[in-house]
This record gives C-alpha cells, structure tokens and sequence, in this order.
C-alpha cells in the first residue's frame, strides 16, 4: 500500500515557525506525501519550498471554529488559491448546524465550492464530529453532497476529540463511494491509519506522518 499518498502533512499550531515549516515540506518530499496542511500565512512559502515536487499544498479556512462569515472564508479561500494552494479544508459553521440554520450551512459550503472549483482546487469541509450528533453528522454529509464539495473531514485536532473509525464509517455510508472521506485528529500510528482507511477514509491528515509511514515494517511503507 502507498500509505504516504493518503498523508496530508499537517502543521497547524498557532506557535508554528518558519524553521518547522522548512522540515514539514522537507519531510513530504523526501516521503513523497500527497500534500502540506498548513495555515494560510504559510502557503506562499510552502509552495515555494516544494517546487517541483508533485507534493500540492492544502490550507485551513474559518479554522478552527468555523463560525466566520460566509463572505470572510470566501475571501481566505481565494487569497490562498492565489499563492497556490490547490486544497482547502474550510471548517463547517457548527453555530449555525446547532441553531437549525441549515440552509445557512449549505449555502456556505456552495459558496466555497464555487471559489475553489474556479481556481481548479478541491474542497473539503471539517464537520467537527466530536460536537455534533450522528443525525447532524449524517445531514451535514448530505449537505456537503448537494454542494458539490470533494471531502467530508472528520475533526479539526482542536476541539474535544479526533477521527474515530464509527464517524469515518459513517461518513462513508452517508456520501457514499465517491466522495472523499479524510479522516483527521489523534491518528499517531499505522494500525490507526490503516484502520481509518478499512473504515473508508481515502485522505488521512496527521502531523505523525513519518512515523507512520516507517510504522508498518520499521520502513517507509511505499
């Protein structure tokens, strides 16, 4: 299995420096991950870092809360499409699925659909399954289907919990086998990345990215 090519290479933390950044894209070339996740202020220089690399750069928008305003992630999503990132995982509005605003929900995730797919990028949304029920689980995947989005995500890595293989196969069930399905918080080892993947997730976004790849055999497994 090329379990590097379902890593998304991440380093989100606010205390993040230009020398951590430096190793991450480092790491994803020499393992030839599927791409960096970084925060947006760091896009430009990772694109610049793996030039010629085949490794795509992923950012965060409304992370992590997601209670931004439509207009706002609009504007974050086109900004790090004109420095080069080629993914985005924007993070669902959780206020307003807890409010009943549904609609406000789908219009959102449309609107970033909309910008992304202009520039030629994917778009993934993080539901944040730690604060929602499996009934808002369930519909927000609906949602994400009607929008036309390319990923469902599991978790942020900020909030209360992580990716488990219940919600991944959950997901999967509710998109159904084309959809992408990125399993994302607390992955740390192989047997948890495989797992994720039985489950059905088909991107795995974790900062344990080299010792999971080398976790299979004590190799890289690729």
């Amino acid at each position: 299995m090329n379990l590097n090519l379902y890593i998304d290479h991440t380093l989100l933390k606010p205390e993040a420096t230009y020398a951590q950044i430096e190793k991450l894209c480092a790491e994803a070339r020499e393992h030839k991950f599927f791409s960096v996740c970084v925060n947006s202020y760091f896009v430009k220089k990772s694109v610049a870092l793996l030039q010629g690399s085949g490794v795509k750069v992923c950012t965060v928008v409304g992370f992590p809360l997601g209670a931004s305003t439509m207009e706002t992630k609009r504007f974050e999503a086109m900004k790090a499409a004109a420095e080069g990132a080629t993914e985005i995982d924007m993070v669902m509005n959780i206020s307003a699925v807890k409010s009943g605003d549904w609609q406000y929900v789908q219009d959102d995730m449309s609107s970033l659909a909309q910008v992304c797919h202009q520039q030629g990028g994917l778009l993934k949304v993080i539901l944040e399954n730690c604060l929602l029920t499996n009934e808002e689980k369930k519909r927000a995947c609906e949602l994400a289907v009607r929008a036309g989005l390319d990923f469902v995500k599991t978790s942020t890595g900020f909030s209360t919990g992580g990716a488990t293989e219940e919600d991944v196969r959950l997901m999967r069930a509710t998109v159904g086998p084309k959809m992408g399905v990125k399993a994302s918080g607390g992955i740390r080892d192989a047997a948890t990345a495989l797992k994720m993947i039985e489950a059905g997730a088909t991107r795995l976004g974790t900062s344990a990215s080299v010792e999971i790849v080398k976790g299979l055999t004590g190799k890289e497994a690729y």
